[in-house]
């Protein structure tokens, strides 16, 4: 399997599939690259070279104990991209993933990077403040600590259904696609599943969206129960210079079923496929 080792050491693992233009795909919480298989797969069938890693403290790069941050996320991306020389680099982040893109494409590029595009984002940032009242109150995301540590099992199992919207009338998700969120998330390591979720409810990317030099395509569910598109897409499109918002009716922040059916293919739109 391969490996890249980050600047600390840490051995980040990866999965480099097809030539051609290479497209990087950063994994939400508390998920691994699996999540994006079909993705990488779809890619590579169009002639781009899909890459995708484990970040820290996931799947099968290294369990740190430091190093749970959004910054240190982003400079394993960017150690990763370095060390295969990627260039003209289509980023795409879900969730998680796509605070780390949009981070790295703001700071860390140096014009390696083409175009972002992300899905169910959690910049700008996701905590309630006195300088961001709509946001989720600190409680929300305690209680998803304590999930961690009490019964992360459970705890997967149960949050699956708001993640891919089961719990709502209708939905076409199986049973299969919750088993598997659960499958990915217990591949964490505990303390990184702990840190990651200030990583992702605190950090603020509202400079970073700013100083967006590249387009950017920014992807959301109008029914996101993780990260609200209101407090997220809605309010990251405003603050980006060349972006454009897709807002998908009904989809819930899990990319499955016909939630990644319409993706997939605005997403090879965007790519040029």
């Amino acid at each position: 399997m391969p490996f890249n080792t980050a600047p600390d050491g840490a051995q980040t693992f990866y999965k480099d599939w097809g030539s051609g233009q290479p497209v990087v795909f950063s994994h939400g919480w508390p998920l691994t690259s699996d999540a994006w298989d079909v993705e990488l797969k779809l890619v590579a069938d169009h002639g781009f070279r899909g890459i995708a890693h484990d970040r820290r403290g996931h799947g099968r790069s290294s369990q740190t104990w430091e190093g749970n941050d959004m910054d240190t996320y982003v400079a394993d991306l960017a150690s990763l991209i370095e060390a295969l020389d990627l260039r003209d680099v289509i980023l795409v982040g879900h969730s998680t993933g796509g605070g780390e893109v949009v981070r790295y494409a703001a700071q860390r590029a140096n014009g390696r990077v083409a175009k972002v595009f992300t899905a169910g984002a959690i910049p700008p940032v996701m905590i309630k403040s006195d300088k961001n009242p709509d946001g989720l109150p600190k409680e929300a995301f305690d209680d998803i600590r304590n999930g961690v540590l009490k019964d992360r099992s459970q705890f997967y199992q149960d949050l699956s259904a708001a993640f891919y919207g089961t719990n709502r009338e209708g939905s076409q998700i199986s049973q299969g696609a919750r088993d598997d969120f659960w499958r990915q998330g217990m591949t964490v390591g505990l303390k990184a599943a702990y840190d990651c979720v200030a990583a992702f409810s605190e950090t603020d990317f509202t400079e970073d969206l700013k100083a967006l030099d590249v387009p950017i395509l920014i992807a959301h569910g109008d029914d996101d129960q993780i990260v609200p598109i209101h407090d997220a897409a809605y309010k990251s499109v405003e603050l980006v210079k060349n972006g454009e918002l897709k807002v998908f009716s009904g989809a819930p922040h899990g990319i499955a079923g016909p939630y990644q059916d319409a993706l997939d293919k605005e997403l090879l739109t965007f790519i040029g496929a």
